[in-house]
């Protein structure tokens, strides 16, 4: 699908309000946003927004948060190449290490460790590869509780890559729900899931926050990790509570470390005991239970 940029330029501080204001605006679908400094002595910063939707519904939300700011700029607008821009970026990125987990491309199979736990992730269109913080913050996390607590259900809620489903699957050789709400990110979790000979043990849904039947069947879960963005992950704490078994775990991420306190507030508000968090580049990844 053809991507569009919607794009214009500002100052320094407007730029920093808007991007603020459009994270929030935006979280929900996971747009990338941008800011770009082109000229430090004029003073001309360029923001840009990316859509692979319907341009024209997102430059009439976009300006509307720039009305809600007192604000007023000429939106541009580009068509981006239909390229795979995942793909093309995993051709430069090294294998990543977190913990006894070795997450990697085809061409770094060779460079697994013995005693490794070897996750190979190729190119989708599916956020999680392992090198950003929240991913990498998770599958520490993973191994301390995997260990720790021995669960034997488990979900991974917003999978993915399902990069995280399929490290409970090899750690604890146990069933793995993997949910999504996009269905090229399941498509994607499924291929990966095969790739990595856990496809018996990961199962890939559809289903956009616990919406579907499949969570009646399998539920309670021992154990829920949820990689998603903040304001989600706290809306959908009355849900955690009601799908976690007793004395089970939940291990949060995609959480900027400003955003830390808000989300634990919301969890212990629904009977949960922090345990620890983990801080990664900015991102933390938070053990809770309940």
């Amino acid at each position: 699908m053809t991507q569009t940029r919607l794009h214009f330029t500002t100052g320094k501080i407007e730029a920093d309000r808007i991007f603020a204001a459009l994270e929030m605006a935006f979280e929900d679908e996971g747009l990338p946003i941008a800011v770009l400094e082109v000229d430090e002595d004029a003073d001309i910063h360029e923001v840009s927004l990316y859509t692979e939707g319907d341009a024209d519904d997102v430059e009439a939300r976009l300006k509307d948060v720039l009305a809600g700011l007192s604000m007023s700029k000429p939106i541009e607008r580009e068509a981006l190449p239909d390229i795979d821009w995942v793909a093309r970026s995993l051709e430069g990125l090294k294998p990543v290490r977190a913990g006894r987990f070795f997450v990697h491309g085809a061409h770094d199979r060779r460079k697994r460790h013995s005693g490794e736990l070897a996750i190979e992730i190729e190119a989708g269109l599916a956020f999680g590869t392992g090198h950003h913080g929240t991913t990498s913050g998770c599958l520490e996390m993973l191994e301390k509780v995997v260990r720790r607590e021995q669960p034997r259900n488990a979900l991974d809620l917003g999978t993915g890559s399902a990069v995280l489903a399929i490290a409970v699957a090899k750690l604890a050789h146990i069933p793995v729900l993997a949910t999504d709400i996009d269905p090229i990110a399941v498509k994607v979790a499924a291929a990966n899931a095969r790739l990595n000979h856990v496809k018996a043990l990961v199962e890939t849904v559809t289903a956009p926050g616990f919406h579907h039947p499949i969570f009646g069947k399998r539920a309670p879960f021992d154990l829920i990790v949820a990689n998603i963005l903040a304001r989600p992950l706290m809306r959908l704490a009355p849900e955690m509570a009601r799908h976690i078994a007793p004395g089970g775990s939940i291990v949060l991420s995609g959480i900027l470390d400003r955003q830390r306190d808000a989300v634990v507030s919301a969890y212990v508000g629904q009977n949960f005991r922090h345990v620890r968090t983990l801080h990664r580049e900015g991102w933390v990844t938070i053990h809770l239970k309940h």
